[in-house]
């Protein structure tokens, strides 16, 4: 057995079932699930036209490079939502998923026979954190560096905090903007020092960007490849950015996204995915292609979320210390108390799951910033919502009353 494999850590929703072993929610209300953050609006029925119409396609075999028409929708889609110019054949490669491309492109990038000297090369993530960000960099043979959470900032993650001596060991640094699960947006500012660490010790950059349609103000977030070109970067160099459909179009059983960026990069991750066996099918393509190419599904997907926030967020801002983040569709809101003891008695006493933030991130730097927080992904419709919300306000009350 790949030894490298007994560093991994059990996954949160695996630590949750354990929490709520032997739990008898309550049965006289029923069960309302803010703990996973899988969407639940439906999907467009042009998506599922679109699948179905192509199934013939099915007998032949995908080229990993997905199809040119494929990379031309998704190339157009960075223009019109960034205004950013990619070069569909060299600078961009369709993925199953930015969860499985960002487990492999780790696998491309990382060098794990460089900074020995240092006990091997180093994976800079946020903390808290997508759990895949470190299960990548271990299965690569590298260490793991958590930048932790700035509440002042409504917690986005402290890079200033990180060590010269760590920059300087480090292969690939993930971002994560909007945020999971603080829903945190990355300012033009913050990406600027970035370029300069990435120019200075040569790592890579993984900006995950799978919440990137789903915002509350007029503002669409900022991307990484809109960043670097404001900012001069045209080449993208050591820039890779990483999207889906999944939350965007509420397909997320499809397992469609792309990546972009460096084309030296994008040259070495489809010669990993060639013998990896990683490429779509033929009619999730042609799926694809017509959700990549219509808007107006995702105004109304925004548009349902925005409900659902406007709703809830002042209701639960009356028990605990939770605002409107900057995009996603996370709250991340502190709890009286303990996070998980909080969470289990939340399902116990009133049917609401949800997952405590202590299971989203690490112990560094003395702390883990995810302690003393939940966080609940407004998923359900938005009546659930909002009767998920006022149990937990009830129960909030009887439980800071103790």
């Amino acid at each position: 057995m790949n030894p490298l494999l007994s560093r991994l850590q059990p996954y949160p929703f695996e630590r949750l079932r354990e929490l709520n072993r032997g739990v008898v929610p309550n049965p006289a209300l029923r069960p309302i699930s803010l703990g996973i953050g899988e969407p639940k609006h439906p999907t467009p029925g042009f998506i599922r036209d679109a699948l179905m119409g192509s199934l013939e396609g099915l007998a032949g075999y995908p080229a990993t490079g997905g199809t040119p028409a494929l990379r031309e929708a998704c190339a157009a889609w960075v223009q019109r939502r960034y205004g950013v110019t990619v070069d569909p054949l060299a600078q961009l490669l369709p993925v199953n998923g930015s969860r499985e491309a960002l487990f492999s492109l780790a696998q491309t990038v990382l060098d794990p026979t460089q900074h020995r000297d240092v006990g091997g090369p180093v994976v800079v993530c946020p903390n808290p954190f997508y759990q895949i960000y470190e299960g990548a960099a271990l299965l690569g043979g590298a260490r793991v560096h958590y930048a932790n959470s700035d509440p002042a900032r409504n917690f986005a993650a402290d890079w200033g905090s990180v060590p010269e001596e760590v920059w300087a060991a480090t292969q690939l640094l993930y971002v994560c903007s909007p945020g999971n699960p603080t829903g945190a947006v990355m300012p033009l500012e913050e990406w600027a020092r970035l370029f300069e660490l990435s120019d200075k010790y040569g790592f890579v950059i993984a900006s995950d960007e799978c919440y990137s349609e789903i915002y509350f103000g007029d503002e669409a977030p900022l991307g990484g490849l809109e960043a670097a070109v404001k900012l001069g970067r045209s080449d993208f160099r050591r820039l890779i950015m990483l999207t889906s459909l999944s939350k965007r179009s509420n397909v997320p059983g499809m397992r469609s996204g792309f990546v972009a960026g460096d084309a030296e990069i994008i040259k070495a991750f489809l010669l990993y995915r060639t013998y990896h066996g990683s490429a779509m099918a033929l009619p999730v393509q042609a799926a694809s292609i017509e959700a990549w190419n219509d808007e107006q599904h995702v105004v109304d997907n925004r548009a349902l979320y925005r409900q659902k926030f406007e709703a809830v967020t002042p209701l639960l801002a009356e028990v605990l210390d939770v605002r409107l983040p900057d995009a996603s569709f996370y709250l991340w809101a502190g709890v009286p108390g303990s996070d998980t003891e909080f969470a289990r008695e939340l399902l116990a006493q009133y049917n609401v799951a949800v997952l405590p933030g202590s299971y989203l991130a690490r112990e560094a730097q003395g702390t883990n910033p995810g302690a003393g927080r939940i966080r609940m992904a407004l998923v359900a419709s938005v009546d659930e919502c909002v009767e998920a919300a006022r149990r937990i306000v009830e129960f909030t009350r009887k439980y800071s009353s103790k």
